[in-house]
């Protein structure tokens, strides 16, 4: 048995169901779920519908690389949405299709970590959990770089330790920010690379949420826009994460892809290809049809404005909170300990949110998700607004 299992943390949604036991809510009201990040709105029929016709692929085996047509859609999408060169990014070269991100995001350290240098892999604080797992499991020491409001959401580069540089072998950078929203500007991503390439580590960038965001003429940066904006046209060092999942509202297919520096795409199609992980035919086909419409994606960003709107406006009187640079959390800052107020909450009012101190780790400067809960807006607007005049009367009732 590989000891490092023993290591793993409970997973956040594990610690929620232990904190709710012996809770009894009102039976008058109907459960709302604001804690776990899974898209409500509906899956594009047309893509459900390009997957149903293409269930004859049954009889193939898929490749690992994924298909031409599919690559082909997603260096294309690259492309158009972070202004690439054409001749920047090639699909066979530096892109690979994936079953979502989550996998992905873990199986990339166990490809890329060496076991044999003390590895040590930085990580924000709170953080998407897998990342802490992914480090554990590929014999890694994970460092907590915390991010809070003083530091806008965002790791601080500068107060990270020289000796703590010269041992990291990976990066997880995740922008927009889970839980925050927050987004690294393309002058932090260029600081960043420029660390990467003088400590020698990979950057993995989580960009799932790039998406989801306010104004339409400011989508988020992304780090390959970064590297090629700066002359960077090799992407070394540099990896980004992309998914489906929240982007079209097709959690279930899993479907992402990496894409980035050609060596690194290379090894970690090699470990994949041993992992046995290839995408469905029929995932293949109705992914591109998904990369290739936008429609449905100004749609589905349309559906969170509202529901930010809304929610924010019932919420703001009474709980000190910010509209989120992208993605579809609110990070709010409770009156009382996070998960006092996630228990009282579900307790009085049937609505569950996830307790900050959940999603992150106690380090020498302090838990930074404390006194926070996430709320994840996932669900239809009129359930999102009848949680927020819950959490409303629950918080006037703590005054």
């Amino acid at each position: 048995m590989n000891p490092d299992l023993d290591n793993l943390h409970p997973y956040p949604f594990e610690k929620l169901r232990q904190l709710k036991a012996g809770t009894h809510p009102p039976a008058d009201r109907e459960h709302i779920a604001l804690s776990i990040g899974e898209p409500g709105h509906p899956a594009p029929s047309f893509v459900a519908e390009e997957l149903i016709s293409h269930l004859h692929g049954l009889s193939s085996y898929p490749l690992t690389r994924g298909s031409d047509s599919l690559r082909e859609a997603i260096s294309t999408w690259l492309k158009q949405r972070f202004a690439l060169q054409d001749t920047a990014l090639s699909a066979d070269a530096h892109v690979l299709p994936v079953n979502g991100t989550r996998e992905a995001l873990f199986a990339v350290a166990q490809c890329l970590v060496d076991r044999a240098r003390e590895p040590l892999v930085i990580m924000p604080n709170p953080f998407y959990q897998i990342y802490e797992g992914a480090a554990i499991l590929a014999g890694a020491e994970p460092w907590y770089c915390n991010t809070n409001a003083e530091t806008g959401f965002l790791p601080d580069l500068d107060a990270i330790p020289d000796q703590i540089w010269q041992r990291c072998q990976l990066f997880y950078l995740c922008s927009p920010g889970n839980p925050s929203g927050a987004v690294m500007p393309v002058d932090g991503m260029l600081k960043l690379i420029e660390l990467a390439d003088r400590h020698d580590f990979v950057i993995v960038s989580d960009e799932c949420y790039s998406e989801i965001y306010p104004d339409e003429n400011r989508p988020p940066p992304g780090l390959l826009q970064a590297a090629a904006a700066s002359g960077r046209h090799d992407f070394s060092r540099c990896l980004v994460f992309h998914s489906l999942s929240k982007r079209s509202n097709l959690p279930g297919l899993r479907s992402g892809f990496v894409a980035g520096d050609a060596r690194l795409i290379e090894k970690f199609l090699l470990y994949r290809t041993y992992h046995g992980c290839a995408m469905a035919p029929f995932v293949q086909a109705a992914s591109i049809r998904a990369w290739q419409d936008e429609k449905h994606v100004q749609a589905n960003r349309e559906l969170y404005r509202a529901k930010f709107e809304a929610v924010i406006d019932i919420l703001s009187p009474v709980l000190p909170l910010q509209s989120p640079d992208a993605g579809f959390y609110l990070w709010v800052q409770t009156p009382i300990a996070d998960t006092d107020f996630a228990r009282g909450l579900y307790g009085s009012e049937n609505v569950t949110v996830l307790p900050g101190s959940f999603l992150s780790r106690d380090t020498a400067g302090g838990n930074p998700g404390q006194n926070r809960v996430r709320m994840a807006l996932v669900a239809p607007l009129d359930e999102c607004v009848d949680a927020a005049k819950r959490i409303r009367r629950y918080t006037e009732q703590l005054a």
